[in-house]
Formats: structure tokens, sequence, C-alpha cells
């Protein structure tokens, strides 16, 4: 499946309408949420232990989308957060944020599952600055709403959704308010249930859309309505559809109102080791209740207004290190890394076993179901038991790099396994990774390649280096096979990393990346 984006243009007497592929974003931004402002969408994603973090996007057709904002560089300097304590956050740090705009102020409001904690930011643009502050309570899956009356709620949870009224200034429910759960999924006959959020008011309505995972149904969205914010609710699926022969549900999700009248949802689907990619669908109000998609399927093709036909989107991946495509690892120590554009420089000052203990690690999305990565490395200043080099990573991952040996640097190819189970939880990475391949280098300086095939049912990494007698890149190894596991909860990812297994202090140097769509 090629999930490249074609678009075309048609002029109407009112405005320039676009059609696209549903597919709008081919790469890892889960959890979306979303918000017009005038002629502007704004969408947030999930960044899991990725920092800066919770990104948002921009866009003015809902289908084209550029970086607009980070909401905050790190979130909490604790020693998982800064992976000082050798085993990190993955699999949890911020997830599923809700976005909104009310009175001329920006919300996000998340939870984290390492700190436990509920987090309000707020700002006057979009941009930020970024004020934060904290929610007491843990609110899973949060959504909010601003009634027209003043008074604030909150939905969440899991299998069981909660209605919270909030006090004015969100930090905490309101003494005496609104705190019941209005709707519960049965347990016997989901795998997965009720969770993912998100609340709206339209036309004096109240309406909540989760996801949930029926026993022998893929990933399924569904709404409930009321007349009244604390119920009675009354609802069902409204979308349990596969795109691309994936067996994957497009689900979770925001709904957004375009200026012509239109709803449109964006939900995502799991793509493997690709991620979860955000899917827009059309959405139609019948007898006061959403119809998602065409005859209950989600489209390969939307038509959608666009609002500023001649802008000029910047790209979500980039060849320079100073770009908001890129993000740590974790929150990094500042003093132990230099990044420029085209140069990016990495010091040890801890011992670890692998790249997921490694700090200081430089990463990037991948783009596509086919793309590649190459760069330049630098391995002079390694010591022995170093290695640095170029990672796919996720939670099993394999990676091309340079070790030092007794003294002599030696070009590796390795790989990380997990366990299987049906849902790969777990964190399974306190072992050194597998190598797979190796041979004696006689320059401290090579380019690495890793070109990647997403496509469903292949998914892997063939790792490469440039050899300068032939001017060509000579495969290095057999492909890596890629799998999407929930001990990261992410995509795979370009990696920039270096890290020492004997003695702390030896440092790497990555030049002129080069990220391409295939």
């Amino acid at each position: 499946m090629n999930i490249k984006k074609t678009t075309t243009l048609e002029t109407t007497e009112s405005q320039v309408m676009k059609t696209a592929s549903s597919y709008i974003i081919p790469a890892d931004f889960p959890d979306p949420d979303i918000i017009r402002v005038d002629d502007t969408y704004y969408m947030v994603s999930t960044t899991m232990h990725y920092m800066p973090g919770c990104v948002i996007l921009r866009s003015y057709n809902l289908v084209d989308w550029e970086h607009a904002a980070y909401v905050f560089d790190e979130l909490e300097p604790t020693p998982g957060q800064t992976l000082k304590d050798n085993k990190g956050v993955y699999g949890k740090g911020m997830w599923a944020a809700c976005l909104r705009y009310h009175n001329g102020k920006f919300y996000i409001t998340f939870v984290a599952n390492d700190t436990h904690k509920t987090y309000l930011y707020t700002a006057d643009k979009i941009e930020g600055p970024w004020h934060k502050s904290e929610i007491s309570g843990f609110y899973h899956d949060m959504s909010l709403l601003f009634d027209e009356d003043g008074k604030i709620y909150c939905v969440s949870g899991n299998m069981n959704i909660n209605l919270t009224e909030m006090k004015e200034d969100l930090s905490g429910p309101k003494i005496g308010g609104i705190n019941k759960t209005i709707i519960r999924d049965n347990p016997e006959n989901v795998i997965l249930g009720y969770e993912g959020s998100h609340i709206y008011k339209i036309n004096g309505k109240y309406y909540i859309f989760f996801i949930h995972m029926p026993k022998g149904k893929m990933r399924t969205e569904a709404c409930f309505v009321s007349d009244k914010i604390e119920g009675p609710y009354t609802g069902k699926d409204v979308l349990c559809s596969d795109l691309a022969d994936w067996n994957s549900g497009v689900a979770q999700g925001g709904i957004v109102q375009a200026n012509n009248g239109n709803w449109y949802g964006i939900l995502f689907q799991d793509h493997g080791a690709l991620g979860r990619i955000p899917v827009l669908v059309p959405v139609k109000f019948v007898d006061d209740f959403p119809v998602f998609g065409a005859a209950g399927f989600a489209p390969r093709q939307i038509n959608v207004p666009d609002n500023r036909p001649d802008y000029e989107y910047k790209e979500l991946y980039s060849n320079d290190f100073t770009n908001p495509a890129w993000q740590w690892n974790h929150i990094p120590n500042k003093e132990l890394v230099n990044v420029v554009p085209s140069v990016f420089s990495v010091k040890t000052d801890k011992t670890c076993i692998n790249v997921t203990k490694a700090a200081n690690t430089l990463t990037q999305r991948t783009f596509t179901e086919n793309c590649y990565g190459n760069v330049t490395l630098d391995a002079a200043k390694l010591n022995d038991g170093d290695i640095a080099g170029l990672c796919a990573l996720e939670g099993e991952y394999g990676f091309i790099g340079i070790t030092k040996k007794e003294g002599k640097l030696k070009l590796i190819v390795a790989e990380h396994k997990i366990p299987y189970t049906p849902w790969s939880m777990g964190v399974y990475d306190d072992e050194e990774p597998v190598i797979t391949t190796e041979k004696d280098l006689d320059s401290s300086e090579i380019t690495l390649k890793a070109t990647f095939c997403l496509e469903h049912t292949k998914e892997n990494v063939q790792f490469s280096y440039y050899d300068k007698d032939t001017q060509n890149y000579v495969d290095f190894g057999e492909p890596v096979k890629l799998r999407y596991t929930l001990d990261q909860f992410v995509g795979v990812r370009f990696a920039l990393f270096c890290y020492s297994t004997k003695k702390a202090g030896g440092s790497a140097i990555f030049k002129d990346f080069e990220i391409g769509i295939l």
C-alpha cells in the first residue's frame, strides 16, 4: 500500500475544495484532538517519553499539516524521565491530551503515567509561552467541556466513564459539583473498554466519543448523546472499519466543524511498526446522531475545504538537527551535547548496556511506509566498549554502528528482540543487543544508512554503509524485522546514539543527516 498523499484542488463558487487521501499524515501521531480557531486547525498528539513534548500541528485544510509548537521542553526531571535510573519511562509519559480554546485562551490537559499527575497548560498563543500547573486527581484520557453557563466539565476513565465538574480555575474537582459515572462498558463483552473520551456540546446536546474493542472486532469508535450533561446517555458504535487490510480499526480522536459547516473527525489507525497514523473521516449528523464515513466505512479519499490554498507548508521531517522534527529520547543533559543544523555531537557520562538506556539520543519519526535516513558518523573519540550509531528505535530495535574493541574500531549490526505476547506489554530491555554482523574498519568515519520498508507484513529495516571505493551503499547484514510493541508504545524512529559499556567519557559526532521518501 502506498500512503503518500495525492491531492487535487477544485474551485467552487464559494471556496476551494481539496481532494486528498484520508491518510493525512503517514507517521506516528496518535491520540489526536483537534480544534478550529477562525480559519486555522490545530491538532495535538501524544509524544510519550520524547522531549520536547506534547506536539501541536497546524493546518488550514485538515489534510496538510506543519509543526506549530511543543507545549513543554521537559515535563518532570525525574530519574526516569532523565534516564538517570537506566530504566526510563518507556510506555509512559504524557498520553492523550485534550486541546481546547475558550475566551481567547488555549488549554491543554493530560495525564502522565509515570508521575501519576494531571497537567494543565495554558497560553494566549498556540506558539506559547505555555504556563504549567496541575489538576488535583488523575483523569485517564480526559476531555474538557466549557459549557455556556460558565461551568467546566471533564469526562475520563476506562471501562467506566466518569463526569467530573471542575473548579473555575481547573485546579481540581468542584466541591459539591457533579462527580458520577455516566457510561459503563460491559467487561464480559470487550477486550478493551470505553476510553479515549472526547466531549462536545452541539446544538444543545452533549456528545461523548470513545473507542473500545468488542470481542471478535477491531478497535471501534462509539458515541453517546444526552440532552443533559449528567445524562442519561444513550449511544452505540459508529465506526468499525479497517483501511488497507491492516485488520486495524480507524478509531479514537476528535471531531471539528469546518468553516462551511461540514464536520470531520481525525481518528487514528495502527500501522504496525510505522506507528499510529491520523485518518480524516467525514462526519454527518442524521437525526441528531453522528454518522462516520461512507456507509459505515472509512473512505480512502476525502473532500475538504481549503482555507488557504496557496499556503506552503513546512515538512514534518527534516535534515536539520535543530528542526522541531527532532526530539530527544527522554530529557537530555544539554551539557553533554552540541546541536547545530548539520552536526550533532554527544558525550557519555555513565555506563549502560543498550540503546534504550543511552541518554541524549536524538530521534526523528519515520515518514511513510518507505523511507531512508543516512548520516556520517565520526567515531574517533570512542573508548573501548563504546557503541555509537544509527538505530531503528522502538521496542524491538536494530542498529548499525561502530564499536571499539581492544583498541580497534568495528562496524556492526545488532538487534534486540522482545519475547512475544499478544500485546507485548512490559519492558524487556535489560539485555545487551545481539551483534549479528561485524567487520573491521580502517577509518573512524563512515556514512551509515537505514532503509525502511514498513508495508503490511514486511516491516523491516535494511542497514548499509557507503563504500568510498565503489561510491555506492553496500548492504550490511540481513534486514532486521520490526514490530510495534506496547513496551514503548511508539512507532519506529531514526535514532542517533552513543553509549559506554565500560568507561564513561567517550564521544561521537554525527554529520549531514539526510532523510528521504521512497
